[in-house]
């Protein structure tokens, strides 16, 4: 299995990459150059995460003239977030990111999610009673106009994150550059078959987020499941003289999905691009896929009449409503 995949643009992407959501400031800028140090080529920004001007600097200590790596050498994601989805603010969207990173383009810029918010800067615009106020703007509309920043040179591509596969073909019908990627969660609990097949037949690469269930989430609750103490991926581990998350990534990569595996801690970062000296037979791989349950960790969910419920899912784009 090969450390990179090939995407509809003819690019390679590597096909394990740095996460950094949730990696706080202070904290990301090294965990950047850690994993750069030790052999990654894949960083995944965002931004929403609020951390990209850090990020921009670790890729200035270690990407350009004279320094250790050539910017050809370095896949850079970046998304545009759901405040920013009207067509006239996109260009000037990217144009900020690439500020904050120090980059002239980036590799591959997606749609975060395809609902929209209010526009304006705050990220998440609320009501008085803590709603958040959204936008109808279409994601179609958004499209075009992120179809334009490929051909004025600030990205290589484009693509979606958090789109069910209607909202995929939704795109591929009317666009002039087709979508690269579908950014979503995906794990052995969330295994997306259904949404990876859909994907790879309209020749768009599956990007897992939280490949690893993400446990420190900010609103994980003590009863949920952790996946990485999943007894049968520690059986699989333990037999194999390697580690849960490992074994994890490992499943990811030959299914032939790309994963962006977030941690600040260089021990982990540089134990999780450790996976090509090892494959899992097609035994632990029906193992693992059965491990499926089809549960969501990163649907932020509210308090409304005393229950639980998706923040978002009133939204009419909300994309979870639809089987994959």
């Amino acid at each position: 299995m090969s450390a990179f995949t090939t995407l509809r643009t003819g690019q390679t992407m590597p096909t394990v990459g740095l996460g950094t959501w949730k990696s706080a400031p202070g904290q990301v800028k090294q965990a950047v150059l850690t994993a750069l140090d030790c052999g990654y080529r894949h960083i995944d920004c965002a931004a929403a995460y609020c951390n990209e001007q850090e990020v921009g600097e670790a890729l200035a200590l270690r990407v350009g003239p004279g320094k250790t790596l050539r910017r050809d050498e370095v896949f850079v994601t970046s998304k545009l977030w759901n405040t920013k989805h009207e067509p006239s603010d996109v260009e000037q969207t990217c144009r900020t990111t690439l500020a904050h990173l120090g980059l002239s383009y980036v590799d591959l810029y997606l749609i975060h999610w395809p609902m929209a918010f209010q526009a304006g800067n705050e990220l998440m615009p609320r009501r008085e009673d803590g709603s958040v106020r959204y936008s109808d703007r279409h994601y179609t509309d958004t499209w075009a106009a992120m179809e334009d920043l490929v051909d004025r040179g600030l990205v290589k591509a484009v693509g979606l994150s958090n789109f069910n596969a209607r909202q995929v073909d939704d795109i591929i019908k009317m666009a002039r550059h087709k979508p690269a990627v579908n950014q979503v969660e995906s794990h052995p609990y969330l295994s997306q078959a259904d949404l990876l097949a859909h994907c790879r037949s309209a020749g768009v690469c599956l990007t897992a987020y939280s490949p690893l269930g993400s446990g420190d989430r900010p609103w994980a609750s003590a009863q949920e499941p952790r996946l990485l103490e999943d007894p049968q991926l520690g059986e699989i581990a333990q037999r194999l003289h390697k580690t849960p998350a490992q074994i994890i990534l490992r499943w990811h990569v030959q299914r032939g999905v790309v994963c962006i595996p977030k941690s600040v801690t260089a021990s982990r970062i540089q134990e999780n691009l450790q996976l090509f000296d090892f494959s899992l037979s097609e035994d632990d791989m029906t193992l693992v896929d059965a491990l499926n349950r089809g549960q969501r960790f990163i649907v932020p969910t509210v308090e409304r009449d005393g229950k639980r419920v998706w923040r978002d899912a009133e939204h009419p784009h909300f994309p979870f409503h639809d089987p994959y």
